[in-house]
């Protein structure tokens, strides 16, 4: 998700692009070598999910890729998008035999479990006798680490990188089913990682464009258009059962302050909870500030835990949990996707359709409270919960 830069060029691009103006090679071209290209740039676009900003997604990156690598053509980057783009029908011949099933990962911890958890599962029910390879960050591979089904395919990538590369020469995916779940990647599916043949796109940003639907609802769709079998999403972490009843709560925002409350709406929403009677387990996070920010909202209050571990083993506390609670981030996920009951701040949307596809989704009590407000009073926020 794309976040405050202190790049005014990228800004300029961004905001020209949503606007409907043409983009400045020029401009593009004075931040090529820039994280705001990506973080403010690709991140803003996609972030709209208008299926107008994919085209203007595409024409962009496919000049910037094949200004990077002497191997990659503009003209042949786009043709060949335009194609994949098309959704299609898995033609069903001998899915038994099919061994290895390639997913790409969306990067974030949150759009693996809204998205590519889905399309997991629909691979593992189509082919049922191949192992589903999760392409990616070994943290996204420990939110599926006990499903026997799924293997790890490492493929480090740092969020708000370009990776300017001929990925299927790196990768060599020449036999198997490739699912790209418009991942970062591949650029969004522009870089060619296997025989386009075996290669399925699903272009989230604009599939579902008449539709308020969430991206789990859309993922699921898609699936059963393609494949032809239902899936929904899904985490299946090693962990440790606890016996008792308990509440977690995350305060992480995907480094994007935008979706905070300012002070002090944290510690004020942990002294809520804790009346409760329950323990309260907050997650600490990776460190740095976020971690910071836990100490600080939690310190002293009778009832709250600090957890310390990955988010992996966070997400398996949140399925054996009686309530989430927290801002629009990768717990809310993992909490929808296990039918567990969730209480979510959601503010900081660049749109009304971001908002309606990152709402987590799922069979279990959604409490989803929408801050349009860009500095609300803590106080009354708080009063929106009981």
């Amino acid at each position: 998700m794309a976040s405050t830069s202190p790049n005014p060029i990228a800004e300029h691009v961004l905001d020209q692009c949503v606007a409907g103006n043409v983009w400045s090679k020029e401009d593009v071209n004075a931040i090529r070598s820039d994280a705001s290209l990506i973080r403010v740039v690709a991140e803003g676009l996609a972030d709209r999910f208008d299926p107008r900003l994919c085209d203007v997604y595409t024409d962009m990156f496919a000049w910037v890729l094949a200004s990077e690598a002497r191997d990659l053509n503009e003209k042949d980057l786009v043709d060949r998008y335009r194609r994949i783009r098309r959704p299609r029908l898995y033609p069903g011949k001998n899915p038994d035999s099919v061994r290895d099933v390639y997913v790409l990962s969306r990067v974030t911890l949150g759009a693996d479990i809204a998205v590519t958890s889905v399309i997991i599962d629909g691979l593992k029910r189509r082919f049922r006798n191949a192992t589903v390879w999760l392409i990616g960050d070994r943290k996204s591979y420990e939110l599926f680490e006990n499903d026997s089904r799924v293997g790890f395919y490492p493929m480090a990538f740092k969020r708000g990188a370009a990776l300017y590369v001929n990925l299927m020469e790196r990768m060599n995916l020449k036999s198997g089913i490739v699912v790209d779940p418009d991942s970062r990647i591949t650029q969004l599916g522009l870089l060619p990682i296997c025989p386009e043949e075996n290669y399925y796109f699903f272009e989230s940003r604009a599939y579902g464009a008449n539709t308020n639907d969430a991206l789990p609802v859309l993922a699921a769709r898609w699936v059963r258009e393609t494949f032809g079998v239902d899936a929904k999403a899904f985490i299946d972490p090693m962990g440790k059962p606890r016996r008792d009843k308990f509440i977690t709560v995350s305060l992480g925002v995907g480094e994007n302050p935008a979706k905070r409350v300012r002070d002090p709406f944290e510690r004020g929403l942990l002294q809520k909870l804790a009346q409760r009677g329950l323990p309260v387990v907050l997650d600490r996070g990776a460190g740095g500030e976020e971690a910071e920010r836990a100490e600080q909202a939690a310190a002293g209050i009778p009832g709250v835990e600090l957890h310390r571990g990955s988010f992996a083993q966070f997400a398996d506390l949140i399925r054996q949990s009686t309530l989430y609670v927290g801002y629009d981030s990768a717990g809310c996920h993992a909490a929808a996707a296990s039918a567990v009951p969730v209480i979510i701040f959601f503010k900081g949307a660049v749109s009304d359709r971001f908002f309606h596809r990152w709402k987590p989704a799922g069979v279990g009590s959604m409490d989803v409270i929408l801050i349009e407000d860009a500095d609300p009073d803590p106080d009354s926020i708080l009063s929106l919960i009981s």
